[in-house]
């Protein structure tokens, strides 16, 4: 497919979230997902923050990335972390030459394969709601078209996400946020459930959970509610 068109297909689908049954978690990991499709990244992970101001993770697109990102926020040290607090985002780090910004971070993304890192933040004018992290196993830069595109989808999925918010609850954005968060908890202990019960990677257990939900139409977080209380389907366990 034309490049252009396939760009203007993920903006539309970033961009579609007033749907009634409308699931956060299986719309970052869209989000990441095609961060790593269009920007030449090896990994993306994606943090939002909590009624308390502080990010937690949400989603990430590997699970050696998933590990990585969960260390950056138990030492409070790295490109998301510095990305949310200033609003500004943090391109083309070569790790190698890292040590002195994060001394604590730097050392574990060497060990995780990763060679350079890029954090864009998830804002709306003055709002910041999250950081975007972009990982390359080697030390490359990203072009600043790449770049430029991650920031506009990292754009277009926070109108979303206020934008849902605001048509379809009355609450504020951080108590949505707070629910979804919840349901990324509950997804990380289906996929550890699901992992153990099928004998396959935690990886190839999130990707069947999320192909059920998608094919029964059920949102991720019931499908990962089914997992955790035993009632999982065989398909889950077979495919």
């Amino acid at each position: 497919m034309d490049e252009s068109k396939r760009l203007a297909q993920v903006f539309v689908e970033l961009a579609d979230t007033l749907i009634e049954d409308f699931d956060v978690v299986d719309f970052l990991q869209t989000l990441t997902d095609r961060c790593v499709e269009l920007l030449g990244a090896d990994a993306a992970g994606l943090m939002l923050s909590d009624q308390r101001g502080g990010l937690q993770l949400m989603t990430a697109t590997l699970e050696r990335a998933r590990v990585l990102e969960v260390f950056e926020l138990q030492v409070q040290e790295g490109p998301c972390l510095e990305c949310f607090m200033t609003g500004e985002a943090v391109t083309n780090v070569e790790l190698v030459e890292a040590n002195k910004r994060w001394p604590i971070f730097t050392p574990a993304a060497v060990e995780a394969g990763f060679g350079a890192t890029h954090a864009l933040p998830m804002r709306l004018r003055g709002t910041v709601i999250g950081a975007l992290n972009l990982f390359t196993d080697q030390p490359v830069h990203l072009t600043s078209t790449d770049l430029g595109v991650g920031q506009a989808m990292a754009d277009v999925a926070t109108i979303g996400l206020l934008h849902q918010q605001l048509a379809h609850e009355q609450t504020i954005l951080s108590e949505q946020l707070q629910s979804a968060l919840h349901s990324r908890v509950l997804v990380e202990q289906a996929k550890g459930a699901l992992s153990a019960r099928a004998g396959v990677s935690v990886g190839e257990a999130f990707a069947r959970m999320r192909a059920h939900a998608r094919s029964h139409n059920l949102a991720l977080s019931v499908v990962a509610s089914e997992v955790v209380g035993g009632t999982v389907t065989a398909d889950l366990l077979t495919s």
